[in-house]
């Protein structure tokens, strides 16, 4: 007896250390984690956000490309400019500088500064023009999208301004700009300190040659800043491709809102197919009175058919089971349309044929000895 109470109360006990346990265990509400945007970006949302021109594109790439093309052109076509605009100059300082200032002088001074620009900056700007589109057009393809000129509050509104300031991507932005200065203006310092030995010649040469060796350096100095600029790019290009990746992942609610935008509410969707069953249904039961004969299994199935003289084969014009080939019987019985007891023809045919459609060539016979026996009834009935 006594072990009997032991027990008794040493299992009320546990009972309550493990009842109170229990409540102090967490409850999670899983539904907050519906959403998180962890799945990947559908097909519809990859779309919608290329027509509003989100899209993972770098802009560095396009910088280092243009510049090179730039500095290349203009070191392909730097002599042509050169003389061009020595050419110019030249004749400023002898014909117009001991001229009296006049109208016709200034027209003159400035169409011939006009076809000077022209001649020597129209190629160059035509160049990055190509360059700068090809370069777009191989990182995104062709999007022409008008949707990022659309005007926005959000873009005016000094709230969502304050946001964007100190946003995840401006705080990226600002950090890869840190470092891009950073690692461009060491190599230009380097750069610098290893041609300073070849700034003490310029000053015994004449100034052709100092403009040339200048120009040297410079286009030599682009050329390696590009380089550095082109390795930041991939990496800027892979930053970007990421980030844009990442903004469009979608939680599990929305794939399932867009779902039913594409699909529709499965309710909805019920209740246009039970309507456009309704509708079916009254048209066969219209059609029933134009039949000439209705097969039946007798209780089972039922089959109504037609033929005239322009038909290539009797079509069905309604067929049922259990309630409906009894509903197709009334009808018929209702409208003085005649019915044929085949078991085999009534299964054959509701299960061969649709509605609507002619009778297959296996079934001619069949179907031939049917319409004789009715025709042949017609003709006894008064």
């Amino acid at each position: 007896m006594g072990c009997t109470k032991t027990f008794s109360a040493s299992y009320i006990f546990f009972n309550k250390v493990e009842t109170k346990h229990l409540n102090t265990i967490p409850a999670f509400n899983l539904q907050l984690f519906a959403g998180e945007k962890t799945e990947e970006a559908t097909p519809k949302r990859k779309a919608e956000a290329r027509q509003k021109g989100q899209v993972a594109k770098s802009m560095e790439i396009n910088s280092v490309f243009v510049i090179v093309a730039a500095f290349l052109t203009l070191k392909a076509i730097g002599p042509y400019i050169f003389d061009e605009l020595a050419n110019y100059m030249k004749f400023i300082f002898a014909n117009l500088i001991v001229a009296d200032f006049t109208i016709t002088s200034a027209e003159q001074v400035f169409i011939g500064f006009a076809m000077i620009f022209l001649k020597t900056a129209l190629p160059v700007m035509c160049v990055i023009l190509v360059v700068a589109l090809s370069i777009n057009f191989a990182q995104v393809g062709f999007n022409f999208s008008t949707e990022p000129l659309m005007p926005k509050f959000d873009k005016i509104n000094p709230l969502s301004g304050f946001g964007r300031l100190f946003s995840k991507r401006s705080l990226v932005e600002l950090c890869k700009s840190l470092f891009k200065i950073a690692v461009i203006g060491g190599f230009i310092y380097r750069f610098m300190m290893n041609q300073t030995k070849q700034v003490p010649s310029l000053i015994s040469v004449e100034l052709i040659d100092s403009l040339h060796l200048t120009a040297a350096l410079i286009l030599d100095l682009v050329f390696n800043i590009s380089t550095v600029l082109f390795v930041l790019a991939i990496f800027d290009y892979m930053y970007q491709w990421w980030e844009n990746k990442d903004s469009m992942k979608m939680s599990k609610e929305d794939i399932k809102q867009e779902y039913k935008q594409m699909e529709g509410d499965p309710q909805i969707k019920g209740k246009i197919k039970q309507r456009q069953r309704e509708m079916a249904m009254r048209r066969m039961m219209q059609d029933i009175p134009k039949a000439d004969v209705v097969v039946t299994n007798p209780t089972h199935f039922a089959v109504a058919l037609r033929y005239d003289e322009d038909m290539l084969a009797p079509i069905i014009v309604a067929k049922g089971q259990n309630l409906i080939a009894q509903k197709i019987k009334e009808i018929a019985k209702d409208h003085k349309v005649i019915i044929v007891e085949n078991k085999m023809l009534a299964r054959a045919l509701y299960a061969a044929v649709e509605i609507g459609h002619p009778v297959p060539h296996e079934l001619y016979q069949a179907v031939a000895e049917v319409l004789a026996y009715v025709y042949k009834l017609k003709k006894r009935l008064p």
